[in-house]
């Protein structure tokens, strides 16, 4: 019997079968949450607006670091370093020399993937622990780039980045800006989660699971690690291009280490694997931060005494105790649990 669809309903021809959306009941559901995301932004606030094109954003670069390390399964500690060449890029090629947004951030996207190969060199001779040094050497070494390199990135000071324009029409609003990033998000997903379902998807999972077996399979181990880590990086430069432009200026504070272990982190929550789950994942932790931020206001206001630094310190405490639950209790992710959800309603009503 196949799990994945409800009881009593099966695929008739191999095209229903590899659908990705399969009954009348899910294309339903996924037409009102795609009105719901197009249409809701007008009911909202410009603050929500604001927090749901962040979210995108790092959609976008989840995607990224879910196949690097989800699908083939090589650990990146660098990949907030990637989303930063991919911000630098776009931001220098918009603002010194006049490329349009639609120029820029193809550019922002290939320079940030070629980089990308040249730090993952690296894992073709090492894995595990010593790949995560050499992503994490990737990470400071282009920290210092962005600080020092002042012609190019302004340094300290960073450097601005010109709104986008299509037609005529400027990017120049919050509700403009979420829907150019919700397109990005919406094709980022649908690529990754086809990506999963093609050969190349396959023999990242094979690598993942055991890369001499995949070798002895006759799988160039090279070729595919390197484009794990060439993909991985386009989407980090494609979300990192879109901060960016929505900026409006950027610096290197915003690409350390710490966004790295962020985006780690989310996939982990999400679900490593699979596509959802960094949707999930993502969601998860920056509705988390957003939460513990308002959290911080009011315990500073009723408390006082408690101190700049705890309150500040409250965020990241909550993204620790998130990440420590999910690894003890859910190591698989929120994605595992909504997949059993899911599979109890289908069986339903030989659930057990």
């Amino acid at each position: 019997m196949d799990t994945s669809l409800p009881c009593g309903t099966t695929s008739r021809s191999y095209k229903e079968d590899s659908a990705i959306i399969r009954t009348r009941n899910r294309h339903i559901l996924f037409a009102l949450f795609a009105l719901l995301i197009i249409v809701g932004p007008f009911f909202l606030s410009s603050h929500m607006i604001s927090l749901f094109t962040i979210i995108y954003i790092w959609i976008i670069a989840a995607h990224g670091l879910n196949i690097l390390v989800g699908y083939c399964g090589q650990i990146s500690l660098g990949h907030s370093a990637f989303m930063g060449i991919g911000a630098y890029t776009s931001a220098t090629l918009g603002t010194n020399l006049g490329l349009p947004f639609w120029v820029s951030i193809p550019c922002a996207v290939l320079v940030a993937g070629f980089i990308g190969i040249l730090f993952g060199l690296p894992s073709v001779r090492i894995k595990g622990f010593y790949l995560a040094m050499a992503t994490l050497a990737a990470q400071f070494i282009m920290a210092f780039l962005f600080l020092h390199w002042e012609s190019v990135t302004g340094g300290y000071a960073g450097m601005p980045a010109p709104e986008p324009e299509l037609g005529g029409f400027m990017f120049d609003s919050e509700l403009s800006y979420y829907y150019l990033v919700l397109f990005f998000a919406v094709l980022a997903t649908f690529f990754a989660k086809n990506l999963a379902r093609t050969k190349t998807g396959r023999a990242f999972v094979a690598i993942r699971d055991n890369d001499l077996a995949a070798e002895v399979m006759g799988m160039n181990l090279y070729a595919y690690k390197l484009l794990a880590f060439f993909i991985a990086s386009c989407f980090a430069g494609l979300g990192g291009a879109l901060w960016a432009h929505y900026a409006g200026h950027i610096t290197p504070e915003e690409f350390t280490l710490n966004g790295s272990i962020w985006l780690l982190g989310m996939v982990i929550v999400g679900g490593l694997g699979r596509t959802m789950g960094a949707v999930f994942g993502v969601f998860a932790i920056k509705l988390l931060e957003e939460g513990t931020s308002y959290l911080s206001i009011e315990l500073s206001q009723i408390w006082p005494t408690l101190g700049a630094n705890f309150v500040s310190a409250i965020g990241v405490m909550g993204f620790a105790a998130a990440l420590m639950l999910f690894l003890i209790f859910e190591p698989r992710g929120i994605e595992h649990s909504w997949g059993l959800l899911k599979k109890y309603y289908r069986n339903w009503p030989f659930s057990y």
